[in-house]
């Protein structure tokens, strides 16, 4: 059984892209954000009260903006209120892929707009990781580092959000479940799946020289298994040329 637990938690064709596209984000951004100390749900890292106010939103926003390098004063939020959609969905006992309704990047007359849907304020993880994610959009579209008529270009903005130290929240919201005493509801956040975004952040961990980190204790009981299952992979076939290659550059800097 020792080949099982060595296996990747992804197919060979996800493997390949995620250890290609983590190279290709080590070679656009450089050491900086991999090797500094992720973002995690702590008080430290996210300090004072939250209530889920546009206010407070609006500063969440600029606080992530530190984190993925973004400018804020480039950014106008925008706060979409609840269409009831949710509430619809709840009574109909559906369920429904939320990534599209969490938030948008736009331009509007050569400004960055970034849109938050309001049902998010109640789910604070999955809040930063909507805007991680849009802020994603602005660092590798608004600068033009890829065109939005890549074919891959949300997976590869959801990865983004794992190389800036991100990935707990994303990986965390990317699948939930909540059960209330009717039903038991389901919701997807992201274009990367729990094995994808696991195997995302052990590549992450793997350039940054961690065989076991600690920060995983902050990740769900999915993800989590999958990092893991991705590291041991890792240690016993190692990584692509592209991925080992750009291990050493990073940790040469």
């Amino acid at each position: 059984m020792r080949w099982r637990a060595a296996a990747c938690p992804v197919g060979d064709g996800p493997r390949e892209w995620i250890e290609r596209s983590t190279a290709w984000l080590a070679g656009e951004f450089g050491p900086a954000m991999p090797l500094r100390e992720p973002v995690l749900p702590t008080a430290e890292q996210f300090p004072g009260p939250y209530s889920g106010t546009p206010a407070e939103i609006r500063r969440l926003v600029g606080r992530i903006c530190g984190f993925t390098g973004v400018h804020p004063e480039l950014v106008t939020v925008e706060i979409e209120p609840d269409d009831g959609e949710a509430a619809m969905v709840a009574e109909l006992g559906l369920t429904s892929r939320s990534r599209f309704a969490a938030g948008h990047y736009r331009r509007r007359e050569g400004q960055v707009v970034i849109g938050i849907d309001q049902r998010m304020a109640a789910r604070p993880v999955a809040l930063v990781a909507t805007i991680a994610h849009e802020l994603g959009h602005v660092r590798l579209l608004d600068e033009g580092r890829i065109s939005a008529a890549r074919e891959d270009h949300e997976p590869l903005t959801d990865l983004f959000t794992v190389f800036a130290g991100l990935g707990v929240f994303t990986a965390n919201s990317a699948f939930t479940t909540t059960r209330d005493h009717r039903q038991r509801s389901w919701q997807r956040l992201g274009y990367l799946s729990e094995q994808q975004f696991g195997y995302g952040l052990a590549c992450y961990a793997w350039l940054r020289g961690e065989q076991r980190p600690g920060w995983d204790r902050h990740l769900t009981t999915n993800p989590r298994a999958y990092l893991r299952q991705g590291l041991r992979y890792l240690r016993r076939h190692g990584a692509g040329p592209e991925l080992t290659a750009a291990r050493g550059l990073l940790r040469s800097e």
